[in-house]
């Protein structure tokens, strides 16, 4: 049995490895070491160890060239583990890994994905396509894996350079997001991604996402029934959908690119880390309401505790060497705990202690932020920024770069959509969008200081059209010195005496659109 608290386990003298990795049981531990062949060998080292944790003895050496899924899957209990050696998955039972105990040998297998969870075990299998044929995945139930009728559900497709693979809890169904190397139109950086549903009764489909652009998370409820998508250019929307691929809510866009759910699947985070500003959205996943929305800048690291009630965000090296430190909170917004790294040290990792499934109940959702000294960090909203010349104008659509779509809850009048809905809406606004387009842009309406009555746009006499024309250049003048004096400019003495004529100026323009 396991020794006594904190003696040492084992000892291994491995002075190359660079990778390691523990069973789920914790009976093996897998080490890898990058692999060499001396000058004067046929076969080079075998570079992969799996060794039995509690005596320290080596249970299998292996080679392993290829760093990318280098440590062998295991299934929950270590009743089945995998990996891929050649293009062939080999499954071995009982961590016995002398005996390969059944293969999968099909055409270049380059990824898979074992399910998590208990028995029966399902393994998601990834064929990359060449010379025109799609690339594809399957689905099989451990043993059944030979035969033109062993697959549970396939699915292929096109525009795939790699994937990568999500089962559900239950193991019931598989979400496949296939990147390009290269996006062909040049419209990203990111490639070009697609979402694919497979089931693990058969049933697949593409997942129809509401706007174009990258894909940049995929997750999944705890409750395995549903998923949510964070994707299209910025401002980013996020979709969850349900078993059916039907959008069961709509969040509206906004500067984020990433989603985490609580253990327990009740609250939904959507944030934007690393190149966004730390905004996060804490959403009740039942009700879909908003609870709060804290800012963590520079985060590089989000995590949920196992409690389902607090949170970590932190800031870590390499990727970011300036500020390290890491804060605890409460999803309410907040801050419960803030700790810096001490000055000239890094911090590289934060890690929740981990607790067996189930040891921490779903709790009712509070909307009023938690006590602490350490106060709450809502974020402000942001202006949109608008160039100085059209300052003066009353914001219009079309004066804004990027269309903010609000959450579906908060919308004028709007029912949850269904997908026919949904399709028939996007008709509908294709075809505004062409009628708009025939048709010439309407002047915007112009604000207070330039309220003329827009019947009257000639008083008849040249002499004073002239005059509401000067004095209407000096009240432009004035909007622009108050849009300086606003943002922040410290005016001159002969700017502000200009701003004290404005009360002025605007009786004498009444006075002339009255002649």
């Amino acid at each position: 049995g396991p020794p006594s608290y904190g003696s040492v386990v084992s000892t291994l003298d491995l002075p190359k490895t660079s990778l390691l990795d523990f069973s789920p049981l914790n009976n093996v531990l897998a080490t890898w070491q990058p692999y060499s062949k001396p000058k004067d060998s046929v076969q080079g080292e075998a570079n992969l160890q799996l060794w039995d944790l509690w005596s320290g003895q080596l249970i299998k050496a292996l080679y392993q060239k290829k760093v990318d899924s280098w440590c062998p899957s295991w299934s929950e209990d270590e009743k089945l583990s995998v990996r891929s050696v050649n293009n062939e998955l080999h499954f071995y039972e009982n961590n016995d890994f002398n005996v390969i105990a059944n293969k999968l040998h099909m055409q270049k297998v380059s990824d898979f994905a074992l399910s998590p969870g208990g028995q029966p075990n399902k393994v998601a299998v990834y064929v990359p396509g060449s010379k025109g044929a799609p690339s594809f995945v399957r689905l099989y139930q451990y043993p059944v894996l030979g035969g033109p009728t062993a697959a549970l559900a396939n699915k292929s497709f096109f525009k795939a350079d790699r994937v990568s693979m999500q089962w559900n809890k239950k193991a019931s169904a598989v979400l496949v997001t296939a990147s390009t190397e290269v996006d062909k139109s040049g419209a990203s950086y990111y490639g070009e991604q697609t979402l694919h549903f497979l089931s693990a009764s058969g049933e697949t489909a593409l997942v129809q996402l509401q706007k174009t652009g990258p894909i940049y998370d995929v997750v999944w409820s705890p409750n395995s029934s549903e998923f949510c998508v964070v994707y299209g250019f910025m401002p980013a929307k996020a979709t969850v959908y349900s078993l059916k691929c039907d959008p069961l809510f709509d969040f509206g866009t906004g500067p984020r690119n990433a989603a985490y759910y609580s253990p327990q699947g009740h609250i939904l985070v959507l944030a934007g880390f690393g190149n966004l500003r730390g905004q996060m959205e804490v959403w009740d996943a039942k009700k879909y309401k908003q609870v709060s929305k804290p800012q963590a800048p520079d985060a590089t690291h989000f995590s949920w505790c196992p409690d389902g009630e607090h949170v970590v965000t932190a800031t870590c090296s390499p990727r970011l060497r300036v500020s390290n430190g890491y804060k605890i909170w409460h999803y309410t917004g907040s801050v419960l705990l803030k700790q810096d790294a001490a000055a000239g040290s890094e911090l590289w990792e934060v890690r929740w202690q981990p607790f067996p499934e189930g040891s921490f109940p779903e709790r009712a959702i509070k909307y009023q932020a938690a006590p602490s000294d350490l106060g709450t960090t809502e974020a402000t909203p942001t202006q949109a920024y608008r160039p100085p010349a059209m300052r003066h104008l009353p914001a219009t659509p079309s004066s804004k770069l990027h269309e903010e779509e609000l959450p579906q809850n908060l919308r004028p009048g709007e029912k949850r959509i269904s997908k026919a809905a949904l399709k028939n809406q996007q008709k509908r606004e294709n075809k505004k969008a062409a009628k708009q387009e025939a048709k010439p842009e309407p002047e915007p309406p112009s604000d207070s200081a330039l309220s003329i009555s827009q019947s009257k746009l000639s008083s008849g006499d040249p002499e004073t059209d002239r005059k509401i024309k000067n004095v209407k250049k000096k009240l432009k003048a004035i909007e622009e010195l108050k849009d300086q004096q606003a943002s922040g400019k410290v005016l001159q003495k002969n700017q502000l005496e200009k701003l004290q004529k404005e009360d002025q100026l605007l009786k004498e323009l009444e006075e002339l659109q009255i002649c």
